[in-house]
């Protein structure tokens, strides 16, 4: 399976003003997210199920809310995930490459949602998820360290809401999600007939169905 896809374009005026920091536990099976310098002061945890589902739950570490939660499939390439009590899906623009859609509401400047791409590049130690807004600038990047143990990935906010907490909430939802479909499927037999037999494509019919719900946690999140 080729799953590198193309680098998307520099844009070297957008260094990232935020670093998150993932470590895992293999004893709770949960990470810790934390602010990059601030090891003692956790912003999310994740819990994994491997059975049950939803597979993957996001809580805030500040006052035990559920931020999100992310749901794999073990035939199907696409990805639901759940974020502020909306529901979204990472769908596949591509059967055999790493290239992924989802609608934002963080990064939409009005009542409606927009299309974010996922692109992913690979080398020996570490797998990189970019996040591309809707002018394809990265806007974020999730770092997967492949021979990490504990210190398994880490999150770059870039642009101007990389302080965001309404997309820094987005892009760990999505990202994590995305990360772990990626797994799954780089390991499972069933995914890759899930590929062969996959309808990839943009999501961006589904918008104007989900315009109504983006005004709730547009700006509360």
């Amino acid at each position: 399976m080729d799953m590198p896809s193309e680098t998307p374009k520099s844009q070297p005026d957008a260094a990232p003003s935020s670093i998150l920091n993932i470590d895992f536990s293999w004893k709770k099976f949960k990470a810790r997210i934390t602010e990059n310098g601030k090891p003692s002061e956790p912003l999310y945890i994740v819990d994994f199920k491997t059975v049950k589902t939803p597979n993957v739950i996001f809580t805030s570490a500040v006052d035990n809310s559920t931020i999100g939660t992310g749901t794999l499939h073990p035939v199907s390439i696409n990805a639901d995930y759940e974020l502020h009590g909306r529901q979204g899906k990472l769908k596949a623009l591509k059967r055999f490459k790493t290239s992924y859609t989802h609608l934002s509401a963080a990064y939409s400047d009005t009542d409606e949602l927009v299309p974010m791409t996922w692109t992913s590049s690979c080398s020996l130690t570490t797998w990189d998820f970019v996040c591309l807004d809707e002018q394809q600038n990265p806007v974020a990047k999730v770092t997967s360290n492949v021979w990490s143990l504990k210190k398994i990935s880490n999150i770059e906010f870039l642009g101007p809401k990389a302080d965001s907490p309404a997309a820094r909430d987005e892009i760990v939802v999505t990202g994590l999600t995305l990360l772990f479909c990626m797994i799954l499927r780089s390991n499972s037999l069933l995914s890759f007939f899930g590929a062969v037999f996959a309808r990839p494509g943009p999501l961006e019919a589904e918008a104007s169905a989900e315009k109504q719900k983006i005004a709730m946690g547009h700006d509360d999140h």
